[in-house]
């Protein structure tokens, strides 16, 4: 029998500890978050899920949820609320709510917030403890600030210039009332 994991209650919010199955709220959860890449609950505590990593993310107009990047694993979108301009494979491609995007391994991708108010986006990734990732140097990525300056397989070095993430509680208005 599989028992319940602990959700353990911090200063930022609900955070599971050990292995176990889990109900938890968003809104309850820890959060993430810098004023250049949005805003992110990622579900996840002490123990990283291993198959599969869920996030939710809030983007506001202009605002890329990370850098343009291709990894060696396939990772899936679901725009649930707004709208989102994905950068894919060189290419701009205006989302809405309920567009599905699938990126098999090495697809290069990310996603820039547009419209009038936040996108907020549901990812599923596979997981492997020697993942791979790049981050190419791409024009229409850089036209969104959302591209790395000169190529690299390092996260340190692709984020280097953004500050860094905030650990927090969920702030009222994080998540939009749709």
């Amino acid at each position: 029998m599989v028992q319940e994991a602990r959700l353990a209650p911090t200063e930022n919010g609900l955070v599971p500890e050990g292995e176990g199955w889990f109900v938890v709220n968003a809104r309850e959860m820890r959060w993430f978050g810098s004023d250049e890449l949005g805003k992110y609950c990622h579900f996840e505590g002490d123990v990283r899920f291993d198959e599969l990593g869920i996030n939710v993310s809030v983007l506001d107009p202009g605002q890329p949820g990370c850098m343009y990047h291709g990894e060696d694993a396939q990772e899936d979108f679901l725009v649930l609320a707004g709208e989102c301009l994905l950068l894919v494979e060189g290419e701009e491609r205006r989302l809405r709510a309920w567009d599905f995007v699938h990126c098999p391994p090495w697809t290069e991708h990310v996603f820039v917030g547009t419209g009038d108010g936040p996108c907020l986006l549901l990812a599923v990734g596979a997981r492997r403890p020697d993942s791979k990732v790049r981050y190419p140097v791409v024009d229409v990525a850089r036209k969104h600030d959302a591209g790395v300056l000169a190529e690299t397989s390092s996260p340190e070095e692709a984020y280097a210039r953004f500050s860094d993430l905030v650990e927090r509680p969920y702030r009222e208005g994080d998540l939009p009332n749709w």
